[in-house]
């Protein structure tokens, strides 16, 4: 039985690279009726898109958004860095898709500010060829650290993330992170918003920032490469969905047949040409 939630939100889920947990998001979105459905930026990692990697399991992840959406679920993809390229396309509409860069809900006479959140990343803006091999050198721990707990499970212990590890422990890391949340409640009570929802930092969060200006919520979406995570709203209430805590609770889906796989490489060739 699939449970109605009024909205949910996703972030840095990063199909297309070998960090990406679809499979555990498919057994989400398959367990989940939501009225909307906020894509909040790095659904599609472009930076490292390659036909050579783009398992099936992926390809499920985008055929059950689609399928979602004809059967009435109002989807907003907002883009983030990893698929910038689709910027391009703010505002176009398609069915119940729309993209765009940003989105202010009003939830139960509350306003909500949702954006990805790499405007406040300066490698990004200023040096991206250096946020590329960044992103790159992640995945490649991503890969590590997926051995790493291949060798866990069947050892019979738990998981154990390397890339959380090093955030947690590296002062600059830290301190970046506490910037970012600081940031970006700061413009949304400058604003007059109640909530701010970013992504972009993978560290799922909802917590109350005060200033003197006023107060507001930061929420964080997290990610489904390490923390795999989703921000669901329902009777007037935010809270992170853990996969890992609830996968329990939910039943089993059948991953359908996959047709349409030369049409979306083709799709994301075409986006990659036409900004060169």
């Amino acid at each position: 039985m699939k449970r109605n939630v009024d909205v949910v939100v996703l972030s840095d889920i990063h199909l297309g690279t070998y960090g990406c947990h679809a499979q555990e998001l498919l057994h989400y979105l398959k367990s989940v009726n939501p009225g909307k459905l906020i894509l909040n930026g790095d659904i599609i990692d472009i930076w490292q898109f390659k036909k050579s990697y783009f398992p099936d399991s992926h390809f499920a992840v985008l055929k059950q958004l689609l399928d979602m959406a004809y059967q009435g679920c109002e989807i907003v993809y907002i883009t983030g860095n990893h698929d910038e390229l689709l910027r391009k396309f703010n505002h176009v509409k398609f069915g119940n898709i729309q993209l765009a860069n940003k989105l202010l809900l009003n939830l139960g006479g509350k306003s909500t500010w949702i954006f990805h959140g790499d405007v406040f990343d300066a490698s990004i803006q200023h040096s991206k060829w250096l946020a590329k091999l960044g992103g790159w050198g992640y995945d490649r721990l991503i890969q590590l650290n997926n051995v790493i707990n291949w060798a866990l499970l069947k050892m019979g212990r738990e998981r154990y993330s390397l890339s959380k590890k090093i955030k947690n422990t590296v002062k600059k890391a830290v301190k970046f992170i506490s910037d970012f949340e600081e940031t970006a409640s700061e413009l949304a009570i400058e604003s007059k918003y109640d909530y701010v929802i970013c992504g972009h930092i993978h560290n799922p969060q909802i917590r109350e920032v005060v200033t003197k200006k006023g107060s507001c919520i930061y929420m964080n979406s997290g990610d489904w490469v390490e923390n795999l995570t989703a921000l669901e709203y329902n009777r007037g209430a935010w809270e992170i969905f853990y996969y890992e805590l609830k996968k329990g609770e939910m039943g089993k889906y059948p991953v359908e047949e996959i047709r349409f796989k030369n049409s979306i490489e083709d799709l994301l060739e075409n986006i990659i040409k036409g900004n060169n």
